[in-house]
C-alpha cells in the first residue's frame, strides 16, 4: 500500500521525538488531523509542521474530534495503558507505542477495555520487520533447524546521564526501565521466535547511572523456555560511548547462527545444514540526534496496519503480544532485586 492514502483519518496523542516518525507515515498512507501533548508547545509544534490542529487535553481531543478513526499513543510508558483505555472507550482504533504498558495488571484493563469497545488495540512491534528476523522466523516455523539447544541475546548501548534528564525517563513510574524503554522490541523478538518463559534466575545492577535513574543500568538472566530450550540474556546501557550491538546467538540440531549488528540487523555468522540466510537491507535506525534507537521500521508497521484493518485475516501484533512482553520483563523486575 506504498504511496497510497488509506482513508483512515489519524490522531496523535503525545508529540515527544518517536511522534515525527508517526507522522510521516500518517501522512503519507492517510490524514493526520490532530495532535495532542499536555506540553503546548510541543503539541503547537508538531501541528504546524503537518498542518493539523493541536490539543492539550485527551479528554478535549476524543470529544470534539468526530472523524478520527485511529488514535496512535506516543506518551511516556506510564500513559501507554491510561491513554490507550480512553481512546478504545471512545470506540477508536489505537495503535500503541511500545511497551504495552508497565504491568500485567495494565495490560488485563486493557484487554478489558478493549472487550467493552467497538475499537481495537494493536501495538508496534518494529523489530518483527527486520528482514533478518523475518528470515529467521520462517526457519523456525518450517523447522529447519531440527532441535533448538539455546540461544542468547545481547543488547549492548549506550545511554549517557543527559539522556535522562527529561521529564520521566529515568523514573520507575514512567520509564519502567532499560527493558521496557531501551530493549522491550528484542524482548519481543524472543518471545515470538522462541515461546514462554517457564524459570528465570539473574542479577540486575546500576553500576553508572546511580543519579539520573530509578532502576538499573545492567542486567543478566538465564532463562529456560516451556519448550526446554535454554537461553541467555545479557543487557547494558553503558556501552563506551554509542550503541555496540544487539544480537541474537542460536545453537540447534541443524546449524549455528547469529543476527547482530547495533539494532539486530545483520548476518554475523552462519553455518547451517543445506540452506543459508541472506543479508537483505540493513536498514536505518530511529536516529534521535544525540542517540539511536531500534531500526526504523515504521513504514511497514503502517502498511501491515492498513492490510489488516481491511484483512483481519492478516496478522499485526494484539494485546496479548504486547501483554506478553510486559509479563516477561516486569516478571524480572519483580523477582530479581538490584544488588
Amino acid at each position: 500500500m506504498s504511496n497510497s492514502r488509506s482513508g483512515y483519518h489519524f490522531a496523535i496523542i503525545g508529540c515527544g521525538k518517536i511522534a515525527t516518525r508517526h507522522a510521516e507515515n500518517i501522512t503519507r498512507i492517510g490524514k493526520l488531523i490532530s495532535v495532542c501533548d499536555i506540553e503546548n508547545d510541543k503539541a503547537i509544534q508538531l501541528a504546524t509542521n503537518y498542518n493539523c490542529a493541536a490539543f492539550f487535553s485527551i479528554d478535549e481531543l476524543l470529544t470534539s474530534e468526530k472523524e478520527i478513526d485511529i488514535v496512535v499513543i506516543c506518551t511516556p510508558n506510564g500513559l501507554h495503558a491510561a491513554h490507550s483505555i480512553k481512546a478504545l472507550q471512545a470506540n477508536k482504533i489505537v495503535l500503541c507505542e511500545k511497551p504495552l504498558c508497565l504491568s500485567k495488571k495494565e495490560g488485563i484493563q486493557l484487554q478489558q477495555a478493549e472487550a467493552n469497545s467497538s475499537g481495537k488495540l494493536f501495538v508496534v512491534k518494529s523489530t518483527r520487520y527486520n528482514p533478518a528476523i523475518i528470515q529467521l522466523k520462517e526457519i523456525l516455523d518450517k523447522k529447519q533447524l531440527g532441535k533448538i539447544y539455546s540461544f542468547q541475546l545481547n543488547c549492548f548501548w549506550n545511554r549517557p546521564d543527559s539522556y535522562y534528564e527529561s521529564n520521566w525517563k529515568g523514573t520507575l513510574h514512567l520509564d519502567g526501565g532499560v527493558l521496557f524503554t531501551q530493549f522491550s522490541h528484542y524482548i519481543d523478538v524472543l518471545l515470538w521466535l522462541f515461546g514462554d518463559v517457564e524459570k528465570i534466575n539473574g542479577f540486575r545492577k546500576n553500576l553508572v547511572h546511580n543519579k539520573s535513574i530509578e532502576f538499573e543500568d545492567c542486567g543478566i538472566v538465564s532463562v529456560q523456555m516451556k519448550n526446554g530450550i535454554l537461553g541467555g540474556i545479557n543487557w547494558s546501557i553503558n556501552s563506551f560511548l554509542k550503541n555496540m550491538e544487539v544480537s541474537l546467538t542460536v545453537l540447534a540440531e541443524k546449524g549455528t547462527l547469529k543476527i547482530g549488528g547495533e539494532f539486530m540487523n545483520e548476518i554475523k555468522y552462519q553455518l547451517l545444514d543445506g540452506f543459508a540466510m541472506k543479508n537483505l537491507e540493513k536498514g536505518n535506525p530511529n536516529d534521535y540526534g544525540t542517540y539511536k534507537g531500534s531500526m526504523s521500521n515504521h513504514d511497514k508497521v503502517y502498511e501491515n496496519l492498513i492490510r489488516t484493518l481491511q484483512d483481519q485475516t492478516i496478522p499485526f501484533a494484539t494485546i496479548e503480544d504486547g501483554l506478553k512482553t510486559v509479563d516477561f520483563i516486569e516478571t524480572i523486575y519483580n523477582s530479581i532485586p538490584i544488588s
